[in-house]
């Protein structure tokens, strides 16, 4: 019998879990953490290797997409209105669901642990959000820069650029237009060569994460992390539904299929990046065409991580409630406002919740060094709002193409012809 990638990933979830457990108990403290820093290497290996890929294959997909679009401008327009149109919409789902379960919960109310000092320092940068800061990082000063760095919507903005003026050369375009579809099949090509390793990695990542923190602190923690995940259930929920609504619950059923390997993956290793190139995949098999998928998966990675926002006003709540501060119904919108427009802003950088959970904590008279609290358990929740940002930006991706498929076979058949709704699915 052979195995698939999502077998061989839950089996080194499984292991992983198994063995960090057992050298969290066996090892001393200090032993343990070697061990744990040992293992890491395996993991970072992956996700630089996966890093390695993502620039490149969204350059390669976004200018060939685009270039086979005809560098229909208006085309573009509609498809990135939809886009960040749906975005906004779950954004604000997120936003309040997370403030449901929280204030359902209160899993800070009578948390029972001792409170970081209010002068402690949580190590995490408190770099306040400015619109000057984000507009001009929209920009790339080069593509080789943007490239390097892996700055993916600057990469998405050259793209974008290079795909219209491709497309106006016509035949002297072609050439550059077959190279960047080219580039688009070597990377994937080589994410098959790179997926072989993520077993190895999720289980690394598993076991170095509990070996170091042992299963105990799941346990202290468990009324926040349960309600957490309640939260991103009910998140994937509502994304699943409005799909449905849109695309029909059988494609949407179909879809959430095709995306299982992605999931597990940024699941098990906590990382929406790593499941980049598979989604890609996944969406291509299920009917997507290229050209929309590869403009709106890259803008979802920038402007649609759901699951990180609700994050966001989980933990800030949650914090608050642990001080025992309590926050106005005025006050508690405000925060989830500011939170839709500063988590856009710096959703790129590592670590983004907790980038925009430490700049916001201040803004509420709430302690920073609160974030203390609750970073021993981070990587746990990463996992699960790294797999829920996958399903959301999959679904977004869905929608936008159903919708812009839809315009394009009325447009084809006449305005007063009747036609079937087509779907990706079909």
């Amino acid at each position: 019998m052979r195995f698939g990638l999502t077998t061989w990933i839950l089996a080194a979830l499984l292991l992983g879990l198994a063995v960090g457990g057992y050298v969290n108990l066996a090892m001393a403290a200090e032993e343990a953490k070697a061990f744990a820093a040992a293992l890491t290497i395996v993991t970072d290996i992956f996700l630089r290797l996966i890093k390695m890929i993502i620039a490149p294959l969204v350059l390669g997909a976004l200018i060939s997409g685009i270039g086979k679009m005809g560098g229909d401008v208006g085309a573009l327009s509609r498809i990135g209105g939809r886009a960040v149109g749906w975005f906004i919409a779950t954004s604000i789902g997120a936003l309040l669901i997370g403030w449901a379960s929280v204030s359902a919960f209160a899993p800070g109310a009578g948390l029972g642990l001792p409170l970081p000092p209010s002068t402690s320092d949580s190590g995490v940068s408190t770099e306040a959000f400015t619109f000057r800061r984000f507009a001009t990082e929209l920009v790339p000063t080069s593509i080789f820069d943007a490239l390097a760095r892996n700055a993916i919507l600057q990469v998405v903005v050259f793209s974008l650029f290079a795909g219209i003026a491709l497309a106006r050369m016509g035949e002297r375009g072609k050439l550059l237009l077959e190279g960047a579809q080219a580039l688009m099949d070597l990377m994937l090509i080589v994410t098959g060569f790179v997926m072989k390793v993520a077993p190895a990695a999720v289980f690394a990542a598993v076991a170095a994460t509990i070996a170091e923190r042992g299963l105990g602190v799941v346990f202290t923690y468990g009324k926040f992390m349960g309600g957490f995940y309640v939260a991103l259930l009910g998140l994937i929920a509502l994304n699943v539904l409005a799909c449905g609504f849109v695309i029909g619950f059988p494609a949407v059923a179909r879809l959430m299929r095709e995306i299982r390997d992605p999931f597990v993956l940024a699941f098990s290793t906590a990382s929406s990046e790593a499941a980049y190139p598979r989604i890609l995949a996944a969406l291509d098999r299920f009917g997507i065409p290229n050209r929309i998928s590869a403009f709106v998966l890259p803008l979802g990675y920038s402007f649609n991580l759901d699951g990180s926002m609700m994050y966001c006003v989980f933990a800030v709540l949650f914090i608050a409630q642990a001080y025992g501060i309590e926050l106005s119904l005025v006050a508690q919108v405000a925060m989830m406002a500011m939170l839709l427009v500063t988590s856009k802003g710096i959703a790129g950088v590592p670590r983004a919740s907790l980038v925009v959970i430490a700049a916001t904590l201040p803004v509420f008279d709430i302690p920073v060094a609160g974030l203390l609290l609750i970073l021993g358990v981070d990587h746990f929740l990463d996992m699960g709002r790294s797999a829920t940002n996958v399903v959301g930006n999959a679904i977004a991706s869905a929608a936008v193409a159903h919708w812009e498929m839809e315009r394009e076979a009325r447009a084809e058949t006449g305005a007063g012809e009747t036609s079937p709704r087509p779907s990706p699915a079909e």
